[in-house]
């Protein structure tokens, strides 16, 4: 097959492979030398003819179109979405199967984790450097000792000063602290700061009614007089935590227990055909056994958000996601941008034209069950099902806040092919084509490459993620984390004025 149409209504259809010119497609010819992922246009389209993939519409003809002409950039014109938002008319509840178990760590406030960290997380960029070396203390030959503990890993960031003590940014670093102080993943948590930044962990401490005790503890390097001297204590504190988490041990938990942070990165004309649809699948299981798939990447839900309203538990959730969706309108106007800024170079090599057409291809991670619940960035996900989580499309910042969030799992879809992984919550990595999966498979979990090349079915490869998920939740190591990955993507999301 040298093309897939998606819809019959569809106005382009995508090449399987590289198409030289005079290749027949529908009724024409094509044109031009089309690259594999490429769209090829299905029929004549004038000037200002909107252009249709997915059954819905991801740009407009810039130019008159002929019928085998290549589709791509020069000749597509994004225009902002203006569409009528249904509530609650798209509702397929899944049928519930629980039963499914993984083993993991049941924590005394009722949560589950799939990992067992010490974590050391900074509050401002001045102390990042004493919880990195107060971190490299503890050598593999040391946590040997303490077989149930993964490792103790430092969360540091550039950001924490230099901010207002209110508004967007400083909420969402508090909540990103919180997230990861209270996270399940972590059997203890030492905090660092320097002492004089805006973001106070006294303050923290307060407003989240955190309290200290063997397992978690506070300290500034200013109160403790010094870099070297917080270091020495530093070591000392996890020295003590390190016993009391080793006595964590993995137990059955229901599948219900876990949250699933639904990612994409290095996205191409394939992630909306094979990986996403495939992850939406093990999403709508993992859904069915009352567990929760948490979509984020505003900007990459944009021209596809009017699919998720349409299944929105209730209004409440479906105006709370419009409210994002006008929120990043005028945050990129401010900062005069557009919203179709966001198609990175890779993605365009990789086929993907506008911001349109991408979260439509996007969207589908979050499978096909209702809108349970839509939030803030690193709020805390509290109800089951698929939910919607902002934040910005770079991934590092969004899984940051996914984690925060409570997510205990990641999956990533990735068709150019992605090197990113995640702590405390390890990454899957979902391969979009079979080239790429075959270039990168040390970095690649899962080839949905396979439902083009070897006529896996969608249901078969969402089988097998899912499947994943359980495993990787019971500890069996990612790719991403057995290469030693997720140390430095801790990445809180930097809202508001640096002054």
């Amino acid at each position: 097959m040298d093309f897939i149409r998606l819809d019959e209504t569809d106005t382009v259809v995508t090449a399987t492979r590289a198409l030289e010119v005079g290749v027949t497609i529908e009724a024409a010819k094509t044109r031009a030398l089309i690259p594999s992922g490429h769209k090829i246009a299905a029929c004549d389209m004038a000037k200002g003819t909107p252009i249709r993939k997915y059954a819905q519409v991801i740009g407009y003809a810039a130019q008159d179109i002929a019928a085998g002409d290549h589709v791509h950039t020069h000749n597509v014109e994004f225009r902002a979405t203006d569409v009528d938002y249904e509530f609650g008319t798209n509702l397929r509840p899944a049928t519930p199967s629980g039963g499914d178990t993984f083993m993991g760590y049941q924590r005394e406030n009722g949560s589950v984790g799939t990992r067992n960290y010490v974590a050391i997380v900074t509050s401002v960029n001045c102390s990042a450097t004493a919880a990195r070396m107060i971190a490299a203390h503890f050598t593999p030959e040391i946590l040997a000792a303490y077989p149930n503990v993964d490792g103790v890993v430092a969360f540091v960031h550039g950001t924490g000063c230099g901010m207002a003590d209110s508004g967007d940014g400083f909420e969402a670093l508090q909540r990103v602290m919180w997230g990861y102080a209270r996270h399940p993943n972590h059997a203890a948590v030492l905090m660092v700061g320097l002492g004089c930044e805006m973001n106070q962990i006294d303050w923290l401490l307060e407003a989240w009614g955190l309290k200290q005790g063997p397992t978690f503890q506070t300290m500034n390097i200013q109160s403790v007089a010094g870099l070297r001297r917080t270091i020495e204590k530093g070591i000392e504190k996890v020295e003590a935590m390190l016993p009391i988490a080793n006595e964590a041990t993995r137990t059955p938990c229901p599948a219900s227990a876990l949250k699933v942070a639904l990612q994409c990165g290095g996205s191409d004309a394939w992630s909306g055909i094979t990986a996403n649809p495939a992850l939406g699948y093990a999403t709508d299981l993992l859904v069915a056994q009352g567990g929760t798939g948490v979509l984020a990447e505003t900007p990459e839900i944009y021209g596809a958000e009017h699919l998720l309203t349409a299944r929105a538990a209730d209004r409440a959730a479906g105006d709370r996601l419009i409210g994002l969706i006008k929120w990043w309108e005028d945050y990129t106007e401010r900062n005069k941008g557009s919203m179709d800024n966001n198609p990175s170079p890779g993605n365009k090599a990789g086929g993907l034209t506008t911001i349109l057409e991408k979260s439509l291809g996007a969207a589908a991670k979050g499978g096909t069950t209702p809108l349970t619940g839509v939030y803030k960035y690193a709020e805390i996900v509290r109800e089951n099902g698929f939910t919607f989580m902002d934040s910005p499309g770079y991934d590092p910042a969004s899984v940051t806040g996914q984690i925060a969030g409570g997510c205990n799992l990641v999956c990533f879809t990735t068709g150019r092919g992605s090197a990113f992984g995640s702590k405390p919550a390890p990454t899957i990595k979902v391969a979009t084509n079979s080239a790429m999966y075959n270039r990168m498979t040390e970095d690649m979990d899962v080839n949905a490459g396979a439902m083009l090349t070897d006529g896996v079915s969608l249901e078969e490869k969402g089988r097998e993620i899912y499947d994943l998920f359980l495993r990787v939740a019971s500890g069996e190591m990612s790719k991403s984390e057995a290469q030693g990955l997720g140390d430095y993507e801790f990445v809180p999301w930097q809202i508001g004025a640096v002054m």
